[in-house]
């Protein structure tokens, strides 16, 4: 079987706290049969991230800020068949590269996308609700976010249109082209960081995001949403 060709796009911005774990995680254990390129599309940081990111072996391309517009900008530099998107603060845990080449190597997975299963990187019981919340929301509203990751051929990605260039919800928008029949659960976790949830509380931090999630389906303005996001 020829050897597949995977280019992980990463986005950050002033990610240095948290990326070295991701990278740590997407550059070890090499699968055989891969071959995998890390793509960091960078929106301006000024804490070391860059530097960082070189050190670690990734090819580093600069975007204005904004997670879509840098998601874009990295596929476009990418040169896998395959793409992998993942957050900066994110990292895949053991397994992951063997079965990402289990569904690449799948004929039938070439118009479909995978993601991995969100877990946090905190052992507060409040964390644990929090991923069950996260797994019914993938289960029954087929709505997996950017922390865990997504895993489409280029051809498939290409086809749907890309992300759009939009600073939030862009995880969204793709996923929902995509369509509940053609997304795969991987069962590997995507470790996550909980420093935000931590600083915003584990009610209202989720509270926060599905009313971000809701004004996105009432059409509001995505630069509006991410402004209630981030605050």
């Amino acid at each position: 079987m020829a050897a597949l060709d995977l280019s992980i796009v990463i986005p950050t911005l002033n990610a240095a706290g948290s990326l070295g774990r991701c990278l740590g995680a997407v550059t070890s254990a090499p699968e055989r049969g891969v071959n995998r390129e890390v793509i960091v599309a960078d929106g301006g940081s000024q804490d070391g991230t860059v530097d960082m990111a070189r050190a670690m072996g990734a090819k580093v391309i600069s975007s204005a800020p904004g997670r879509g517009g840098q998601l874009v900008a990295g596929a476009r530099a990418a040169g896998g068949h395959w793409l992998l998107f993942l957050h900066g603060d994110t990292a895949l845990g053991p397994g992951w590269a063997r079965a990402a080449a289990d569904f690449m190597g799948a004929e039938e997975n070439a118009r479909r996308a995978a993601y991995f299963r969100f877990v946090l990187d905190d052992k507060a019981p409040a964390a644990r609700r929090l991923e069950r919340l996260v797994a019914w929301r993938c289960r029954f509203l087929a709505l997996p976010y950017g922390d865990q990751g997504l895993l489409l051929s280029r051809d498939f990605y290409e086809e749907l249109g890309g992300f759009p260039p939009l600073p939030l919800m862009e995880d969204v928008a793709l996923v929902r082209r995509i369509g509940r029949r053609r997304l795969v659960a991987l069962d590997v976790h995507a470790v996550t960081s909980a420093a935000r949830y931590r600083r915003g509380g584990y009610l209202w931090r989720p509270l926060r995001n599905l009313g971000c999630l809701v004004l996105y389906f009432m059409n509001c303005p995505p630069r509006l949403i991410a402004r209630l996001y981030g605050s």
